[in-house]
């Protein structure tokens, strides 16, 4: 047995691959070893060993998808709670399909992503996009932590959800409200009712304001970050103002408990009732009265008008929209 084989005893490989791998590595290295005398040719080739086992150990690092998941889920727990609860039911959501919680996350192809969301969120298509955005996340924090090099939801397409059409509140519904919240057991709800028809706010930004973010005499409402549902905040002009004026108003306690009861005095059943339907009304009698997409947008706080373009536009339910107004 030569020195060679001693060397490599133990090992699958003979003198000659040994050769061919070096001589495979120096035609690499290309111009880099030439003129190199032998020590300093066999650093350069330990160098090389060196760094490539460290890219090698980068490249294969990770963590389960389980661990991945929990991790993006806390990495945002500074949202507000509704959000960290939604989150996490989508966490358990993707967790719950058989054998995934177990695999490598750099593992996990394109096409495991798609079976993962359809086996989790196949039943409906806005869950599906939902589950997606969530799947996305975690993948991109998994990037950022180096546990995958890519992203392979960003290769699963995602599915058209068809949009009800917008149905606003017809006139005697707006009336109906109206009259209902001037009963005294209801009264305290005024502000929040016109906030919600009459500048668009979502009921939970209503619940979530404070008495100093509406400037009736300034004639606007701030919505800050904390309030609104995407975190960004944005100033709302307070239309009809008029109609607030001369009278002390509250944001009440126990909100979402005293809209329900305001609904219910008004003639709506729970089960008649449409979520966000106030602000759709305000989205739709803006749109047809005032023509303005780019004001509606801001009003609105969404990042674009294609939204309002498609949903808001020409819709055949809206009615004497000034009157809306007046």
């Amino acid at each position: 047995m030569n020195t060679a084989e001693k060397i490599m005893e133990g090992l699958p490989l003979r003198s000659k691959d040994a050769a061919r791998l070096v001589l495979e590595t120096c035609e690499e290295l290309g111009e880099r070893v030439a003129g190199l005398e032998t020590r300093a040719l066999i650093c350069l080739l330990r160098r090389v060993i060196r760094l490539g086992v460290e890219a090698l150990e980068k490249q294969e690092h990770t963590v389960t998808f389980e661990t991945a998941v929990w991790a993006s889920v806390k990495a945002r727990a500074g949202r507000r709670p509704t959000t960290q609860r939604d989150l996490r039911h989508y966490a358990r959501r993707l967790l719950r399909v058989e054998g995934v919680a177990s695999r490598p996350l750099r593992a996990m192809s394109t096409r495991e992503c798609r079976e993962l969301l359809q086996a989790a969120f196949g039943g409906s298509a806005s869950s599906f996009r939902k589950g997606r955005a969530m799947l996305h996340s975690v993948f991109a924090y998994g990037m950022r932590q180096e546990w995958c090099a890519e992203n392979p939801v960003v290769r699963v397409e995602v599915p058209q959800v068809q949009e009800r059409e917008i149905v606003p509140l017809r006139p005697d519904e707006v009336a109906r409200l109206e009259t209902a919240v001037q009963q005294p057991e209801h009264r305290a709800m005024r502000l929040s009712l016109h906030l919600l028809l009459y500048c668009g706010l979502r009921p939970q930004e209503v619940a979530r304001l404070r008495m100093q973010d509406v400037h009736t005499e300034r004639g606007c409402v701030v919505v800050p970050g904390r309030c609104s549902k995407t975190g960004g905040g944005r100033v709302v002009p307070l239309r009809k103002r008029e109609a607030l004026r001369g009278e002390k108003f509250r944001i009440p306690r126990n909100w979402g408990e005293r809209w329900r009861r305001l609904r219910r005095a008004a003639g709506f059943a729970a089960g008649q009732w449409v979520p966000d339907v106030c602000r759709h009304s305000f989205a739709s009698y803006h749109a047809a009265h005032f023509r303005n997409l780019q004001e509606l947008q801001l009003e609105m706080g969404h990042r674009d008008s294609s939204l309002l373009r498609t949903r808001y536009l020409n819709l055949p339910s809206v009615r004497d929209a000034a009157a809306y107004w007046q």
